[in-house]
């Protein structure tokens, strides 16, 4: 991801912030977190951004009435909704009211990341930059792994670990770096997880392609 893709994200609880705040300048975003609807005019008059990342349910103004405010100015930005509302009739009101789309409280980590890359791509912000390692070829924007001229089909875990580990090749990833790539927030973290997806990920690149550095992490050769 573009360090230079930023990302507004306004969610008023600090746990969920904290953490989706986190996870995105993990992925290289550049994130600015708001926890009121208060400051979402004129924060996006002062700075441009490439996304939003909205939740309904702000103190001060509420959601609904951001997003409406918004798009009564003219910001043709991104939009994606959070909420913990599952109604059909919230969904279309909130689409209707301007949104792009449209993610129900609790999800996937992984799913966010995957909307946030689609309505990138919509806008023309998010251009396909191939990463490679180690005769690993990654395309971030569609997920697509290559090695030894063959597109490999991953999990969602094992393709998440792996990124991490071509952008970072040549350096050692520490398990709770990796531990916060495939989990999402909340979720109770496995003793041995990380073990098991590396093991997978061996069998299908060769043993020699993850080394292991005890106590400090792992890493792909450049």
């Amino acid at each position: 991801m573009e360090a230079n893709v930023r990302v507004l994200l306004v969610e008023d609880d600090l746990q969920l912030g904290e953490s989706l705040e986190t996870a995105l300048r993990l992925e290289h975003y550049a994130v600015d977190w708001l926890r009121s609807g208060d400051a979402v005019r004129a924060t996006l008059g002062a700075t441009p951004y490439d996304l939003m990342v909205l939740d309904l349910g702000l103190p001060g103004v509420p959601g609904m009435q951001v997003l409406r405010q918004v798009r009564a100015d003219k910001q043709d930005i991104p939009v994606l909704l959070l909420t913990a509302r599952q109604t059909l009739a919230d969904k279309v009101d909130g689409l209707d009211s301007g949104a792009d789309d449209y993610l129900t409280k609790p999800f996937e980590i992984e799913e966010l990341f995957a909307r946030i890359r689609t309505l990138l791509r919509r806008k023309g912000g998010l251009r396909s930059q191939q990463l490679e390692a180690a005769g690993i070829a990654l395309d971030p924007v569609d997920r697509v792994v290559t090695f030894a001229g063959e597109v490999l089909d991953l999990t969602a875990r094992e393709y998440a670990i792996l990124e991490i580990l071509v952008r970072n090749a040549g350096r050692f990833v520490s398990r709770p770096r990796l531990e916060e790539g495939i989990y999402s927030w909340g979720e109770e973290v496995g003793s041995n997880t990380v073990e098991v997806y590396i093991s997978r990920l061996r069998k299908r690149f060769g043993s020699s392609a993850i080394e292991t550095m005890r106590g400090v992490g792992y890493r792909i050769p450049r």
